[in-house]
């Protein structure tokens, strides 16, 4: 069932110079710092993800401060999560010409700047601008990067990686929102999101782990070229002094230089020769580092722009373009549970139980384990990774249609923990991704595909509310979302098969002449 990038006729040409130079494999692949990749990723994820979870404390809070409706209030969250998938095909851009670790730190500052700039919001529109779109964009700024360089680390455990480092989410939720409801308590909310602020400049430091990925060859191959450009360049320039005369020394004056005053003269001449060579020498630096840098943008620029517009655009790949399509439906129907359960949970006057044991963290605990055995199960050689990614999505679907009918708390845990489970889904994403695409442009596909997902979790509860107030329940908007995300599993099944299907037909016409 899964189609590789030689199945379906698509290369990006990722490997067309690497028989030119002998290469040898980089020992921090699939060990030593790629563990510490996955430690940055994990953490991000708790900072990121794992806040944005808990943002039900916060919004209980705004609702009492400023006094709005709960749809306008709710607004905040939702940009705040939607903008930090949204923003992907932009920071695909940014890691295109700067890195994933700049693009990362950058993004921590942003993020901090959000959080600390919301603590003075004056009202709810406040809000919308500094944590729905400075603190967004931050977010989305660290977390792309947090995925991509984990594909990049991991060839034969990809899986069991993005697994590890997307648990983060789940234990972030559990230790955000501990953490925000005991802050919001003692100090305020204004305080807590101060706070908030400050720790999330740890995000910094985990941008500051995600160490670009050198082959040993060439990076020496580099240093050799680097120091004889310097060498030629000392001396070319030291070449160009002498011949301006500045520091030649001619024998006429060495013999005029009897007294002090002349000496003294010369001594000044030398000393202003130098001071003009020193301030030539900053302004050529000056000037070579503003040409690597608009050479470092354009070629950035120029690699982000083929991606998408290009003749080998990204989506000239059918099977990529059925992916995001999936996308736009997938992401919703994870998120509504999250939003509406508790209404349902009220409605069947199940209050008491719920309150033990929400069956919100049945799913945010089942969760993590399905990612981690997700991605076991897809590194054993006899498995594909594409045929574990659509099972979890054929059972997510079951479980979203079937949750209306079951209306006793242990029927809605065991639904609940199927969802969490299945939906561990999330961390074979990159790997999927990856396996379409190749590592080169892992970082601009990944990003549409968040974009996507983005773009449904934004509009999913809203789209779920609105039914709700049409029909006062809930039912409807399970078998909506459950059906749209149908249709988009049915096409993740129809284009491998037809992409399969068009180079046979093409080998029997060749036959046939």
């Amino acid at each position: 069932m899964y189609a590789s990038r030689e199945d379906i006729g698509y290369d990006f040409g990722d490997e067309s110079k690497a028989g030119s130079k002998p290469i040898k494999p980089n020992p921090n692949i699939d060990g030593g710092w790629a563990w510490m990749i996955v430690l940055s990723s994990f953490l991000v994820h708790i900072l990121i993800m794992g806040s944005q979870m808990a943002l039900g404390i916060l919004n209980m809070e705004w609702l009492e401060e400023f006094n709005q409706s709960r749809g306008l209030t709710a607004w905040v969250s939702s940009l705040s999560m939607g903008i930090t998938l949204i923003v992907g095909p932009f920071i695909g851009l940014f890691i295109s010409m700067c890195g994933c670790r700049k693009t990362a730190i950058i993004g921590g500052i942003l993020n901090a700047l959000g959080w600390i700039l919301s603590a003075y919001a004056s009202n709810v529109h406040y809000l919308f601008l500094t944590f729905g779109v400075t603190a967004g964009v931050g977010s989305g700024m660290v977390y792309l990067p947090a995925v991509v360089m984990v594909g990049q680390y991991f060839q034969k455990r990809r899986a069991l990686a993005q697994g590890l480092s997307t648990t983060g989410t789940g234990f972030g939720a559990f230790l955000m929102t501990a953490l925000l409801k005991y802050l919001c308590t003692e100090f305020g909310w204004r305080n807590a999101m101060f706070i908030q602020g400050a720790i999330s400049l740890n995000l910094c430091v985990c941008g500051a782990l995600m160490r670009p990925l050198f082959h040993v060859v060439s990076e020496k191959h580099v240093r050799s070229n680097s120091e004889d450009n310097q060498a030629k360049g000392l001396s070319h320039s030291a070449e160009t002094i002498k011949s301006n005369g500045v520091l030649n020394e001619e024998p006429e004056k060495r013999e005029e230089a009897t007294n002090e005053e002349v000496h003294d003269s010369v001594q000044h001449i030398e000393m202003g020769g130098k001071s003009r060579i020193g301030r030539s020498m900053y302004g050529l630096r000056i000037l070579k580092t503003v040409s690597q840098l608009t050479v470092t943008v354009r070629k950035g620029f120029a690699i982000w722009y083929s991606s998408y517009f290009g003749a080998a655009s990204l989506f000239t790949n059918r099977v990529f373009v059925a992916f995001i399509i999936w996308a736009l439906f997938a992401y919703s129907s994870f998120v509504i549970p999250f939003i509406h359960l508790p209404e349902i949970v009220k409605q069947y006057n199940l209050s008491r139980q719920n309150n033990v044991f929400p069956l919100t963290s049945i799913i945010a605990i089942v969760h993590i384990f399905g990612k981690v055995i997700l991605g076991i199960i897809s590194d054993l050689p006899c498995i594909s990774t594409w045929n574990v990614f659509l099972m979890a999505n054929f059972t997510l679907v079951t479980c979203i249609l079937t949750l209306p009918l079951m209306q006793t708390y242990v029927t809605l845990a065991v639904v609940c923990a199927l969802i969490g489970f299945s939906s561990g889904y999330f961390s074979l994403m990159p790997v999927v991704t990856e396996d379409l695409v190749g590592t080169k442009h892992l970082a601009n596909a990944y990003g549409i595909i968040i974009c996507a997902n983005g773009i449904s979790a934004l509009l999913g509860p809203p789209f779920a509310g609105w039914i709700y107030d049409m029909t006062h329940k809930y039912d409807f908007s399970f078998y909506i979302s459950g059906l749209l995300y149908m249709v988009g599993i049915i096409f993740l099944l129809i284009q491998p098969c037809i992409q399969k299907k068009q180079p046979r037909e093409k080998s029997t016409e060749e036959a046939q002449v």
